[in-house]
């Protein structure tokens, strides 16, 4: 696995790879786009704890674990993530239940079956 090789890299060096992510979009941004400065102080908050906090984290949290973690359980928890989003979204009132996404976390599971050989030992 190539994550494996560079182990030794820290994580830290993917706020390079993020900033050089950010600053094309942001040229792309104030070319093509109208910006809007309306948002309150509590969505500033949810922008920048969204940016720097979960997202941001989310990536260093992958690239230690594709380095040093069970890479196997890192699947299992990608395909996992989407359905149990659902579900808690649905158990506190954001989503409605219904049909639709009762099949789309299905096929979910069934990718995540189809992903893994279907437990099989090759």
């Amino acid at each position: 696995m190539a994550s494996r090789r560079f182990a030794e890299v820290p994580s830290e060096s993917l706020s390079l790879t993020m900033l050089g992510c950010a600053v094309p979009a942001l040229a792309c941004h104030l070319a093509f786009e109208t910006t809007l400065w309306s948002l309150t102080a509590v969505e500033w908050r949810g922008v920048l704890g969204l940016g720097l906090g979960s997202i941001g984290l989310a990536f260093v949290v992958w690239d230690i674990g594709m380095k040093r973690g069970d890479v196997a359980l890192l699947g299992v928890a990608s395909y996992a993530a989407p359905v149990l989003s659902t579900l808690i979204l649905v158990l506190f009132g954001y989503a409605q239940a219904s049909w639709l996404l009762a099949a789309s976390c299905a096929l979910i599971v069934v990718g995540a079956l189809v992903a893994s050989g279907g437990g099989r030992k090759a």
